[in-house]
C-alpha cells in the first residue's frame, strides 16, 4: 500500500521534508540562542549597574571608547563647570520631569556632559558649583535615536537638548566634546540622582522578544511540514487502498 512512497513524486516530497524539517529546528534553535545570549547579557549589565558604587571610579579617559563592559562603570573628572541646559520630557519613577546637563571642561581641555540630577516639571535648575570640581558618576554611552527619552526631531527653546550626545553638542561649544556623558552617583542639591542605565542591545527589548517569536515560527514550520507529510501520505494511502477495492471513482 506505500509502494507510492518510492515514485519519483513522492522521492521529491521526501527529500524536502527529510532537509527541510532539520534546517527549521537549526534556525529556531539559533534564534532561541540569539534571545537567551539577550537575557545572559541583560542580567550582566543589571549586575553590573547595580554593583556601580562598588566599584573603584577610574579617569573618564581610561574607560573610553564606551561598550558594554564599560558602560556604568564609575568615572571620575576633574574641571570646571560651564553651559548648561534641560533635557526635558525624562522620566523618573513614574513623574516627568528633565535632566539637569553640565558641560565640565576637564582638565585635558576636553568637554564632559555630566547629568547633574533630575528635575521635577516646574522646577527651577540650581546653579552648578563655582570653581574647579571633581566629579563622580556612572560613564554612560552617547545617546541616539533610538535611546529611551529621545527627543530628536528639535524645535525645543533655547537652553534645552532632545538628546545627550557629542554630535547634539558639537555645533554649541567651541571645544572637543567626549563620545560619553557621566549621570552622577550623589545628586547636587535640589535635584534627585538619575540611575545608570543599562548598555544598548543589552535589555530585553523588541528585538530580543521578536528573537523568541522567530524561534516560536520555525518550530512551528517544522511541526507543519511534518504534519502535512502525514496528511499527504495518508490521503495517498487510503486512494491506494480504495483502488484496489474498486473504489475507485468513475471518470466522465
Amino acid at each position: 500500500m506505500y509502494r507510492f512512497l518510492l515514485t519519483p513524486r513522492w522521492w521529491g516530497i521526501n527529500v524536502f521534508v527529510v532537509l527541510a524539517i532539520p534546517f527549521c529546528i537549526f534556525m529556531g534553535s539559533w534564534q532561541l540562542g540569539r534571545f537567551e545570549d539577550r537575557v545572559d547579557s541583560h542580567r550582566a549589565a543589571e549586575r553590573q549597574t547595580g554593583a556601580v558604587h562598588e566599584e573603584r571610579a577610574a579617569p573618564v579617559g581610561e574607560l573610553l571608547p564606551v561598550d558594554k563592559e564599560t558602560s556604568g562603570r564609575p568615572a571620575t573628572a576633574g574641571g570646571t563647570y560651564g553651559k548648561q541646559f534641560l533635557v526635558p520630557e525624562r522620566e523618573l519613577d513614574g513623574r516627568r520631569g528633565s535632566y539637569v546637563l553640565t558641560l565640565l571642561r576637564t582638565d585635558s581641555g576636553r568637554t564632559l556632559p555630566v547629568v547633574r540630577g533630575w528635575l521635577a516639571e516646574g522646577g527651577k535648575a540650581p546653579a552648578a558649583p563655582t570653581g574647579r570640581v571633581t566629579v563622580t558618576g556612572a560613564l554612560q554611552a552617547s545617546e541616539t535615536v533610538g535611546t529611551d527619552g529621545v527627543r530628536a526631531a528639535g524645535g525645543l527653546p533655547s537652553g534645552q537638548l532632545g538628546m545627550i550626545s557629542a554630535a547634539s553638542l558639537v555645533n554649541m561649544v567651541p571645544d572637543d566634546v567626549y563620545d560619553a556623558w557621566i549621570t552622577l552617583t550623589e545628586a547636587d542639591r535640589g535635584l534627585t540622582a538619575v540611575p545608570a542605565a543599562a548598555p544598548q542591545n543589552s535589555g530585553l527589548d523588541l528585538k530580543a522578544f521578536q528573537n523568541l517569536g522567530y524561534t516560536g515560527e520555525w518550530f512551528a514550520f517544522a511541526g507543519f511540514v511534518l504534519f502535512m507529510w502525514f496528511r499527504l501520505a495518508r490521503r495517498e494511502a487510503e486512494a491506494a487502498r480504495d483502488r484496489e477495492l474498486g473504489l475507485e471513482p468513475e471518470t466522465a
